[in-house]
């Protein structure tokens, strides 16, 4: 096992970078509104990215990170955005002047990108191994038995497991973590000299993101591919940066180190990212209430997969799950991708049905009340899904997606108009809000949106599936400060399901680590991640990255610099 260390790969001395932003500006074609011109989203931006360098672009949403990769890959939406300034140099060549069919060249030759969700990457319908065939070619001469080698042993280098079996899966088939691997592969199978990396490993848990960052680091140091990497997530700019380019709307405010810009941020706005990141020490314990609102136990979910060739087989997704959940706490349930922590939260809330055990609801067991019987009980328990866009109609303004529940229970439409307006306040937005669309509003917004609208029956509990991991770090702060807020106003109980850990150590009373569907360890959070019994949890903890810099105030814990161990 070699460790190399983030210093260990160091920008070219050469003066030529492999990418060369300058003066950049894009523009969208129309504005937001009835007579306004041309809006800016790039404005005169600029910076370098050598050979065997990370730089790692960071900004709130809406800052012009993804439109800046965007336009070096020359993929910006026509009829929508366009660079009406600048130059844009990979390898010298801009690639703004650059005709189609030579951009065509550019990519994956030259350039590369990979997207955040693979699985909207890749086509469903052909097996992962013929659509990186696909990219070898229309990029070589190679013959069929050439190419075919060649992606298994690209499959190989990023480390899948029986290569020959995953080139013919379709992506379906594969896990979360073998997808993105799948889509490295491709991206990286011709070397290009430039890796863009938009997002890569946000939605994934912190082994897996883990095991991803050290795939990257790997392939670049063999290969000294220079490396654009965006994100919102500090933790992974402090395992992987070497220069970081911090981004707010449109403009470039900052640009250093990785130690210079987490240990020493000049501008304020830079400061006030850093400061946003959750710290991995858990906050102080509150005193557990005494009214239990929910108790699960001995919950279990199995699937049985029917197959057309031999037996069916039967995948158990929860198993023997036991857990309770009083009046005003916030429970955490941590875990890998598979581990069962959204089975268990939607077996709770009744989207699916519990194959065995016993969920009491205030004392009344819930598990086998009839789906026609369920409205009733959903008063009570409410849910709030990760991406509010997708849980918001889009047709619909906000305010009749806030009081449809109230209406569908009997409430007159005055009475929950006004009921909407006050909870809007809640959540902090203004009661006007109702009259629009949840396409005018930004992805923390929608979030509080779908906070109220979870918070209008007046529930006893709340159930958060993975309800901040998609957004940027001050925005997130922002919605979990709102749920601790609403948990002292309402007493409400919240099951926080995340694979964020410092998440879980800021908002957290109590942790229910999740393995393979069965809880491996649980505990009051401060004990659980401070001293934890079992050796997967130390696994978690050990995975999440940047668990070596105190975030709140601008140093490291451990003064070496953090390592990355490559196999």
């Amino acid at each position: 096992m070699a460790i190399i260390h983030t210093s260990c790969v160091r920008p070219s001395t050469s003066p030529s970078p492999v990418l060369r932003i300058e003066d950049l500006s894009v523009r969208a074609a129309h504005g937001h509104g009835h007579g306004t011109g041309p809006v800016t989203v790039l404005d005169g931006i600029g910076f370098d990215v050598h050979a065997g360098e990370t730089v790692c672009i960071v900004g709130e949403s809406g800052s012009g990170k993804s439109v800046t990769s965007l336009s070096v890959m020359g993929l910006l939406p026509k009829g929508a955005l366009a660079a009406t300034a600048g130059r844009i140099l990979v390898e010298g060549e801009d690639v703004l002047q650059a005709r189609p069919r030579r951009l065509r060249e550019l990519r994956a030759t030259r350039m590369s990108m990979v997207f955040q969700e693979p699985m909207t990457a890749l086509n469903p319908v052909q097996t992962v191994g013929e659509q990186i065939d696909e990219v070898v070619r229309l990029h070589s001469g190679l013959g069929r038995a050439a190419r075919r080698e060649k992606v298994l042993a690209m499959l190989d280098s990023v480390h899948l497991p029986d290569v020959r079996r995953i080139f013919d899966s379709y992506p379906h088939q594969l896990s979360g973590g073998q997808r993105q691997r799948i889509v490295i592969a491709m991206a990286l199978i011709l070397q290009p000299r430039l890796l863009i990396a938009d997002e890569p490993t946000t939605a994934l848990d912190v082994t897996t993101q883990r095991q991803i960052l050290l795939l990257m680091r790997e392939l670049q140091h063999k290969h000294g591919t220079a490396i654009l990497f965006i994100t919102h997530d500090f933790g992974v700019v402090s395992e992987i940066a070497d220069r970081i380019v911090v981004m707010n709307r449109g403009n470039v405010v900052e640009v250093g180190s990785r130690d210079d810009i987490l240990a020493r941020p000049q501008a304020a706005y830079t400061r006030m990212l850093i400061s946003s990141v959750p710290s991995l020490v858990p906050r102080a314990a509150r005193q557990r209430g005494v009214d239990v609102v929910l108790e699960v136990a001995g919950l279990d979910k199995r699937y049985t997969e029917h197959r057309l060739f031999g037996p069916d087989r039967v995948v158990a997704a929860a198993s023997d799950v036991n857990l309770s959940l009083a009046k005003g706490e916030i429970l955490g349930v941590v875990g890998e991708s598979g581990s069962g922590k959204s089975t268990v939260a939607r077996c709770v809330v009744r989207l699916i049905e519990p194959t065995a055990g016993e969920i009491r609801l205030k004392g009344r067991d819930i598990a086998r009340v009839r789906r026609g019987a369920l409205r009733p009980v959903r008063k009570h328990i409410q849910i709030v899904f990760q991406d509010p866009y997708r849980s918001l109609n889009p047709r619909r303004r906000v305010g009749e997606s806030i009081i449809e529940g109230l209406l569908n229970n009997g409430m007159a439409r005055e009475t929950a108009l006004a009921r909407a307006r006050e909870l809007l306040v809640l959540v902090g937005l203004p009661p006007d809000a109702m009259n629009r669309y949840p396409h005018q509003f930004s992805g923390g917004q929608r979030q509080r949106i779908c906070i109220a609208r979870a918070l209008a029956l007046e529930p006893d509990i709340l159930v958060a599936d993975e309800a901040v991991s998609a957004l940027d770090v001050s925005v997130q702060a922002q919605v979990l400060t709102l749920l601790e807020e609403i948990r002292e106003r309402t007493g409400v109980a919240v099951l926080f399901i995340t694979h964020d850990l410092r998440v879980a150590a800021q908002i957290c009373d109590t942790i229910v680590v999740m393995k393979k569907g069965r809880i491996v360890e649980s505990g009051p959070a401060a004990t659980v991640l401070t001293n934890p019994r079992e050796a997967y949890t130390r696994e978690l903890i050990e995975a999440a990255p940047g668990r070596d810099w105190d975030f709140q105030n601008f140093c490291t814990l451990v003064r070496s610099a953090p390592a990355l161990a490559v196999a």
